[in-house]
């Protein structure tokens, strides 16, 4: 039996990574076997080129650049852990994919989709979850949660408002573009009311 791949995608400050948590605990709880991970990062080469991506300037790379460093990342995810995990019969929980990329460096920073999909086919071969969960939510509320985490990974925060308001419309087209893969969660309630959504939302695609 193969595993199953959910993402979860949404701006910064959204909850993805408190969410992915709670929902590998709830598969846990049911007795299926899962793992949680992240990009960019999530195997060991991965998270060596997050480092570049997420600390630093706003302009320390431009969106090309960006772009390869990200899907070098991501092949290496894939072919290292996603791709043995789901084989191994366990489900992979990811906190963001490659529509973070068509969001952050296609909308937000204006690298036109055409670009970002050869890259994609070139690295990836255009390998895809099952099932995305766009957690949506205000950019300035967003914003002012990921502040507060007061972490070392503050690039993408310094960008302005209206890169993450870009961000937000991005991720919103891509649930209305893919509807059979992507689900809409409002990520404005409580961090349980949300929990739940996502469950509604996952028990209801696997029939859990």
């Amino acid at each position: 039996m193969t595993g199953r791949f959910i993402t979860l995608e949404g701006g910064e400050g959204a909850g993805k990574s408190t969410q992915a948590k709670r929902l590998a605990a709830a598969l846990h709880s049911r007795g299926i076997e899962c793992i949680v991970t992240r990009e960019p990062g999530g195997s060991p080469g991965a998270e060596e080129i997050r480092k570049l991506l997420v600390e630093g300037e706003p302009g320390r790379w431009d969106a090309v650049t960006e772009t390869l460093l990200l899907f070098a990342a991501r092949a290496d995810h894939i072919a290292r852990k996603i791709k043995p995990t789901l084989a191994a019969g366990k489900w992979v929980i990811s906190d963001r994919f490659t529509d973070s990329t068509y969001a952050y460096q296609g909308a937000g920073r204006g690298l036109d989709r055409e670009t970002i999909r050869r890259i994609e086919a070139a690295s990836t071969n255009a390998f895809k979850p099952e099932l995305t969960l766009v957690l949506d939510l205000p950019p300035e509320t967003g914003l002012a949660r990921a502040v507060a985490r007061n972490t070392n990974e503050t690039r993408f925060e310094g960008f302005d408002l209206a890169f993450h308001t870009k961000l937000r419309e991005a991720f919103r087209e891509i649930v209305q573009r893919e509807p059979d893969r992507c689900v809409f969660i409002d990520a404005t309630g409580t961090e349980d009311k949300v929990a739940e959504l996502i469950w509604r939302a996952v028990a209801g695609r696997f029939n859990l």
